[in-house]
């Protein structure tokens, strides 16, 4: 056995794969896109087979590329898109429906009863959650009272659920293990991140039999082993984590204080908060940072539903560009007396504002406004978005205001966008020498769980930094931007309010 360790990234997009030898250096690497499904306004969907294949085969190209034996891996590590989710029968391993994406709506209404009712706060209490279509519960919720039988398979106990670990692991292992981590599970509005358990008044809330609940486990162990027919040996599963938080790990963000933020599809801001949750008061979501050893640990978490969303709208809906790394160019040549902003509520607004019901605006068009200008506002508002973020986890815990932020995903390759982010913020940003966070932090756990790695602290000293972005925009310009940006926001939702 080399030490060496898989790493799957399962995300919303497409699944990648990373084997990372023992000194965690990257040595082979795989990925497929998958198509994205949109039956109905504001409804995400992914078929779960895709999934699966698209997976399937970027590990065994990693594989091939790192020029290893299957033997001689040590472990594999999952992280997953977290709040997509589906049910599939236990007899059959095939799914009764497309996985609901977490960027779906279709369920806005039924969280808009259920806070009508006053069950937000009881809700909020005992997950650290909103009540928002985003979670998992009024997903599978839809499911069973949509699909005609699945009620009637469920209370027979031939429904599986999980989020795309739970499905992932499932298939791996031929059947035999049907599992989660702790901070998948807090995303679900049905775990109760105090106790640690599937919670019995949130079950019978959303109508879910507890039989169809996966396993609760550390983030870090023993999630069985492969079966042999996939790759040609039985490689154990040890890692387990959302993606999110799977990033915040392999940002090595152990200490509170700590906070990392992701740049993919979306944007995910995570706070390590300690092993006591801190309950916001500014919208924000407690959730579950890690697991391990059977201890939580908590972060404050800002979700973002558009990021390198907006990007791929300049490329795939308007046609001005043909790449993402155009934008950066174009954004640099942008007017700049001219205030364009994008408020990009494509499926909504997350954190702090969670409005479903937004939809996107573009404030401040003019006569001379071109493919530069809408660059410029596409990518600033993710810079916006965070700046958001930041004043919220401030509210909430002030140990945030000398944060320097540590930085991953697609996005932070642009080194406009991430002065443009130091600048909005007013604070200093870091972009990793290893970018593939998130694929690193799945890795470290499952090469933990197998007891190859080392442990946090040896970790955390490998972590290198590539550039620190400082802010150099003059207050003044900083002030008036945001000014903007606050007055668009707040047009948009006076929009939506009709």
């Amino acid at each position: 056995m080399s030490g060496a360790i898989l790493a799957i990234d399962q995300g919303t997009t497409s699944s990648r794969a990373i084997v990372f030898d023992a000194a965690l250096r990257p040595l082979g690497v795989g990925q497929q896109e998958f198509p994205q499904h949109f039956p109905y306004s504001g409804w995400v969907e992914h078929e779960a087979e895709d999934i699966w294949s698209a997976t399937l085969a970027t590990a065994r190209a990693a594989i091939a590329h790192a020029k290893l034996i299957p033997h001689a891996l040590a472990a594999i590590g999952i992280a997953n898109q977290r709040e997509t989710c589906l049910l599939w029968d236990r007899r059959t391993g095939t799914p009764i429906h497309r996985a609901i994406v977490w960027q779906d709506r279709r369920t806005a209404d039924y969280c808009q009863r259920l806070r009508a009712d006053g069950l937000e706060a009881m809700i909020t209490e005992k997950t650290g959650l909103l009540l928002d279509p985003y979670f998992s519960g009024t997903k599978v919720a839809w499911l069973l009272d949509t699909i005609p039988g699945a009620r009637t398979l469920a209370e027979a106990g031939h429904l599986a659920f999980g989020t795309i670990d739970t499905f992932l692991l499932w298939r791996l292992t031929g059947g035999k293990v049907h599992a989660t981590d702790a901070t998948n599970a807090s995303r679900t509005l049905l775990y109760n991140i105090h106790t640690g358990s599937w919670d019995d008044d949130l079950l019978r809330l959303f109508g879910l039999p507890l039989a169809m609940m996966p396993d609760v486990r550390d983030c870090a162990a023993d999630f069985g082993v492969t079966d042999p027919q996939w790759f040609g040996a039985a490689i154990p599963l040890r890692g387990v984590a959302g993606d999110q938080q799977a990033a915040l790990i392999g940002q090595a963000c152990f200490d509170p204080g700590m906070m990392k933020s992701t740049y993919g599809t979306g944007c995910f801001a995570l706070l390590n908060t300690g092993t006591a949750p801190v309950r916001s008061t500014h919208r924000l979501l407690t959730t579950v940072a890690y697991q391990l050893g059977g201890q939580r640990h908590y972060a404050l978490e800002g979700a973002i539903f558009v990021a390198g969303a907006s990007v791929q709208w300049l490329r795939d809906g308007l046609g001005i560009i043909t790449s993402a790394e155009q934008t950066a160019v174009l954004a640099e040549r942008a007017d700049p007396n001219q205030d364009v902003v994008l408020v990009p509520a494509f499926v909504g607004l997350g954190a702090p504002h969670w409005r479903a019901d937004a939809r996107a605006a573009l404030v401040g068009l003019s006569r001379n406004t071109g493919p530069a200008e809408l660059a410029r506002a596409a990518l600033e508002s993710v810079a916006f978005q965070t700046e958001d973020l930041l004043a919220a986890m401030r509210g909430d815990w002030m140990q945030t205001a000398q944060t320097v932020l540590r930085v991953d995903g697609g996005m932070v390759a642009s080194d406009w966008t991430m002065q443009a982010l130091a600048d909005i913020l007013d604070a200093p940003v870091d972009r990793p020498a290893v970018i593939e966070t998130t694929a690193l932090g799945a890795a470290w756990l499952a090469g933990h769980g197998a007891g190859v790695w080392p442990d946090q602290a040896g970790f955390a000293s490998l972590w290198r930094s590539d550039r620190r972005f400082t802010p150099s925009m003059e207050p003044d310009l900083r002030r008036r931007k945001l000014k903007s940006w606050h007055r668009a926001v707040a047009a948009t939702l006076l929009h939506a309010d009709g």
